[in-house]
């Protein structure tokens, strides 16, 4: 393709993908996942950072993970370590649905604790999925450290996620339990309650967490009598 009908073509598509119409901009990003060309893959991927649709985002990342990895990762990589908040974060989710295992160190301890909550979760899902098996404990442990973290979205994603670990998240959920702080502990609590029961309702955990906590464990048995 020459230099020329290149340029064309990506204009064409950054003007679809900008598009004030959210459906011209889904169907922009459907073509390019349908028929993927390497040469839209920069376009994708700027377009991650700012676009405003759920839906649209959604579609920009099944695009990309329609382009070879080798094509893909390097730059998705790079948006990691971008100043805009949604860039790392979509960047870390495609990583994660693309499934490149050689990722993993790319999932930082910043990236885990990033004060963006969106970033934060985006890496917590992306970690469970990418963290090699001899790497779950530490993993567990670098998770444990953000109970108490943020609304609900927030904290049900982290659950989640140490949930995803199974029985290696144990140890420092019980440890988390016992925390001197009231918000932690009944995190903690709820999580434990999903590991063993994952189909439990996290509201009615991290309410029976709290009234606990309230109560004390010695009057659990008599209220719930």
């Amino acid at each position: 393709m020459n230099t020329t009908h290149r340029n064309t073509q990506d204009t064409r598509l950054l003007e679809a993908l900008a598009a004030g119409n959210s459906s011209t901009r889904l169907k922009a990003a459907l073509a390019a996942g349908t028929h993927p060309d390497a040469g839209d893959v920069d376009v994708l991927v700027e377009r991650c950072a700012v676009e405003p649709d759920f839906f649209v985002r959604d579609m920009l990342t099944w695009a990309l993970t329609r382009h070879p990895a080798e094509v893909t990762v390097p730059k998705l990589r790079a948006e990691l370590r971008s100043g805009r908040a949604q860039a790392r974060s979509q960047a870390v989710h495609t990583l994660s649905k693309i499934g490149d295992r050689t990722v993993w160190p790319a999932i930082t301890r910043s990236l885990l604790r990033d004060a963006d909550d969106e970033v934060a979760r985006s890496a917590w899902r992306a970690a469970v999925v990418l963290v090699p098996e001899e790497e779950k404990d530490g993993l567990a442990a670098e998770l444990a450290t953000q109970f108490g973290r943020g609304d609900r979205e927030v904290q049900l994603s982290l659950s989640r996620a140490l949930v995803a670990l199974g029985e290696v998240a144990e140890p420092v959920v019980r440890t988390a339990t016992a925390s001197r702080d009231p918000e932690v502990s009944a995190h903690a609590a709820a999580t434990e309650r999903l590991l063993h029961d994952p189909d439990a309702g996290f509201d009615l955990a991290v309410d029976a967490a709290r009234r606990v906590a309230a109560l004390g464990p010695d009057r659990e048995e008599t209220t719930a009598c």
